[in-house]
């Protein structure tokens, strides 16, 4: 049911909170890639199980990265499913390298991009040195942050570096395109990063950043709890704060509480029963692929696994539109 503040807004502005020209315009592109395949199926069908699958968020899946950073839904769906496919990872305890990670984003996203993935490295590294072992429940919420405020922290960190050398930031111009050609994160300085600047000050520059613009940012009353604490601060110092703030956490509604990252009983469950499957259905053939040398077979398995296991809760007749496009 509508609430009553949804049936206030004006009807353009409501399309716009909600991007749904956005979801039309790829809906639409899809209908005439595959209006073969559709034919079958019936074109009303076909819009309802993708506005079912955009609700439920296993559209983004196996999806280009323009699509999957494009609104704020899509970045928190993303988020969710990197956890859910991945999180035995941190349940085995595994620690894995910054690279390793960056693999298991290309298996949802093929062209995730790298940098993306290196800045939350250095989120919980604190440093250059992206080489280095990472929990899973570390580099997900340092992830978290440098995904869905991306543009925001790009700003954050011109807005830094202005402090550091004595410039008003109020006169930083601030990316506003939402064609992912930001401006370049400034590097910052040994020096900076070791002095950090004054933390009251640079609450007043993001409070002033996030009531110009209307693109994402963290609510400023939690931004400014992270930073009661402290007299002043580094640039990656505020970036660790925001990861491991519990209230940002909860803002954003993509991850549930680090004392709850390891349990999904509905994809625990989802889980045992693709094992069992698997068991039950292999043929002589395929256990003779499992014998050393036989890779070929394990590719396959591992990919179809992966695929049924990111889309368990939402089962949709159109295969075809999470393949990736050409």
């Amino acid at each position: 049911m509508l609430s009553p503040e949804r049936l206030a807004l004006p009807d353009y502005e409501y399309l716009a909170q909600r991007h749904v020209l956005t979801y039309m315009e790829d809906a639409v592109c899809q209908l005439l890639e595959n209006r073969e395949d559709i034919s079958q199926y019936g074109i009303a069908r076909f819009f309802t199980e993708y506005f079912n699958s955009v609700c439920q968020g296993t559209h983004i899946l196996f999806r280009e990265f323009s699509f999957v950073q494009a609104t704020p839904h899509n970045r928190v769906s993303f988020l969710r499913a990197f956890w859910r496919c991945f999180r035995t990872v941190g349940k085995n305890g595994d620690l894995l390298t910054m690279k390793e990670y960056h693999c298991l984003l290309q298996l949802l996203c093929p062209d995730f991009p790298l940098e993306l993935t290196q800045k939350a490295a250095r989120i919980v590294l604190m440093d250059d040195a992206v080489d280095c072992l990472m929990s899973f429940s570390d580099f997900l919420f340092a992830f978290q942050i440098q995904f869905y405020y991306s543009e925001f922290l790009d700003s954050v960190a011109a807005i830094y570096e202005d402090l550091l050398s004595g410039k008003n930031p109020n006169t930083v111009i601030v990316p506003t395109s939402s064609s992912g050609q930001h401006r370049q994160r400034p590097a910052l300085g040994e020096a900076g990063m070791l002095e950090g600047v004054e933390a009251s000050l640079f609450y007043q520059c993001l409070e002033n950043l996030c009531d110009r613009h209307k693109y994402s940012c963290p609510p400023p009353a939690l931004v400014k709890e992270a930073l009661s604490n402290v007299q002043r601060l580094t640039f990656y110092g505020f970036l660790m704060a925001l990861s491991k703030h519990h209230g940002i956490n909860q803002a954003l509604g993509a991850l549930p509480d680090k004392g709850d990252l390891m349990h999904d009983p509905a994809m625990d469950e989802e889980l045992e029963r693709l094992v069992v499957r698997s068991k039950l259905h292999r043929t002589p053939w395929q256990h003779r692929a499992k014998e050393p040398g036989a890779f070929g077979f394990q590719r396959r398995e591992k990919q179809e696994a992966l695929e049924r296991v990111s889309s368990a809760s939402v089962p949709t007749p159109y295969h075809y539109r999470w393949e990736p496009r050409e």
